[in-house]
């Protein structure tokens, strides 16, 4: 019994790459941006702080392909990490941007907090979204996007834990449909439809926002990814348990491990090696994913004509500083995400940058590779340089920001007690360089000051010694200088540091 051809491998074989590689020019690329979901660098085989039996050979060939950024920072949680990557703005900047009604829900002003798809429809591109939607019940269909197919969380909530499976997806707009299959999967399939030309001007350069819901909690895997990673070992994070010396006040509280009768971590009905294992098996679909995207960019002849980026919102700690499966506190185990660009022929290849960025560098960057101005002004900086050498001088210390669940002008007014934790940690400012971290909690709290070259786990507070005081205080003044670049409303606000 023959069965027609579908529409996707009828493109395929009528030559649809070359019409749609016709459309993006050098000066107006494609952009691929695949997101994920609270995705450790550590999760990557092509980072060396990957677990030896790490293996993601699709995103490491992504990688080689390109230029991979050792540390990039683009937000304390789901929410204001996506803010950031549409408006370009820091989470105090991003104006209008509120949670309402039962989490996620939240809401925003498109007058006031403008998206910058908006910007690039006018510029000529066919704008796309496809996955998570985590900003806003209005996700922007028609005005921000020509094609979306997305999962809305803030106007679901009551599936919002469903990263995996049962999603309730909105269709261009219009028709709301239970998911069924695995997201990543369905995620993957219509973005190489999309690829290929379905649902899209074919005579138009596109930017495709690709938002996976992996690895996120409950951590998943695909029904063929469980058997994964059996027999594997690890040692235990040296301060899964406090105390925790030379910490704040506030980090000597993080208790989301138990011991078992041997003093071993557990949580729930599941070992601390159980957890990690489940974790990085989610990975593996989403490994699978960026090969079959590379493929389908390969087949159709636009990969030289893609920009493309790959990272997360941000990290997620398994054990490190007495977290489970948590982001928002400022340590590298918790929030940072891997960066990956590639271009075959318009940038370097296999190069590695040890700058540290954060998410709103990304903004101008895309931008300056689709060749537009910005529409207002950014809180990051355009990344081509360095993309275009890895060792170009960079005198930019990385700025990062985390008010909890409170956005814009709504920040200027720091909160005291509870009121100013998210999940246990305080609001905070971080300033990172090469080297050294500063992290100013928006309390009376103690400082905190790491080398991350001779200190990577950051457990050697340096903020409390003395021989370290002139640093602490350049890197003090350092954050003020950026928070006022960025108009931060509470700048003036701070409470005093706590002298040690």
């Amino acid at each position: 019994m023959s069965h027609p051809i579908s529409r996707r491998h009828m493109l395929g074989m009528l030559g649809a790459g070359a019409a749609a590689q016709a459309a993006a020019t050098p000066e107006r690329p494609n952009i691929l941006f695949i997101y994920t979901d609270d995705h450790s660098y550590r999760t990557l085989s092509c980072y060396k702080e990957a677990y030896p039996w790490v293996k993601t050979p699709n995103i490491d060939r992504l990688a080689s392909q390109g230029v991979r950024f050792l540390a990039a920072y683009n937000g304390a949680w789901c929410m204001p990490s996506r803010a950031t990557l549409l408006t370009g703005h820091f989470q105090h900047g991003v104006e209008s941007m509120s949670m309402t009604g039962s989490y996620p829900g939240s809401s925003y002003d498109p007058a006031k907090c403008p998206f910058w798809p908006k910007e690039m429809r006018k510029h000529g591109y066919t704008t796309a979204q496809i996955g998570k939607w985590h900003t806003g019940t209005d996700t922007g269909f028609g005005r921000d996007w020509d094609f979306q197919l997305v999962w809305n969380r803030p106007k679901y909530p009551e599936t919002s834990t469903h990263y995996y499976y049962d999603q309730p997806i909105t269709y261009q707009g219009g028709k709301t449909e239970m998911l069924k299959r695995y997201s990543t999967d369905q995620y993957t399939d219509w973005a190489t439809d999309f690829i290929r030309g379905e649902g899209r001007d074919k005579d138009k350069p596109w930017y495709l926002w690709l938002c996976y819901g992996a690895v996120h909690g409950p951590y998943t895997p695909a029904e063929r990814h469980l058997k994964e990673l059996a027999g594997i070992d690890l040692d235990t994070p040296k301060d899964i348990f406090p105390p925790r010396p030379g910490k704040p006040e506030w980090a000597q509280k993080i208790s989301q491990w138990n011991k078992d009768a041997n003093g071993k971590p557990v949580a729930g009905n599941k070992t601390f090696i159980e957890w990690v294992r489940q974790y990085h098996q989610g990975v593996y679909a989403l490994d699978e994913a960026v090969g079959r995207l590379m493929k389908t960019l390969d087949e159709t002849g636009q990969r030289k004509n893609t920009f493309v980026i790959f990272t997360s919102d941000q990290g997620l700690a398994f054990g490190q500083h007495g977290f489970r499966g948590v982001k928002i506190a400022a340590y590298d185990a918790n929030i940072r995400s891997p960066l990956i660009f590639s271009m075959p022929g318009k940038i370097p290849q296999n190069r590695v940058c040890d700058v540290p960025v954060t998410g709103a560098d990304l903004v101008p960057t895309m931008l300056r590779f689709a060749g537009m101005k910005h529409p207002w002004e950014m809180h990051g900086r355009d990344l081509t340089p360095l993309i275009m050498d890895p060792k170009a001088k960079w005198d930019h210390p990385a700025l990062m920001v985390a008010t909890g669940q409170t956005y814009g002008s709504d920040t200027n007014k720091i909160p005291t007690g509870d009121a100013v934790l998210h999940g246990g940690v305080p609001w905070y400012v971080m300033i990172r360089d090469k080297r050294y971290k500063y992290v100013r909690p928006l309390t009376t709290d103690l400082e905190e000051l790491y080398d991350l070259q001779t200190d990577p786990d950051e457990l050697d507070n340096l903020a409390i010694k003395a021989e370290h005081k002139a640093r602490l205080r350049k890197m003090r003044e350092q954050a003020i200088v950026e928070l006022r670049r960025t108009k931060c409303g509470f700048v003036d606000n701070m409470p005093p540091v706590k002298e040690v």
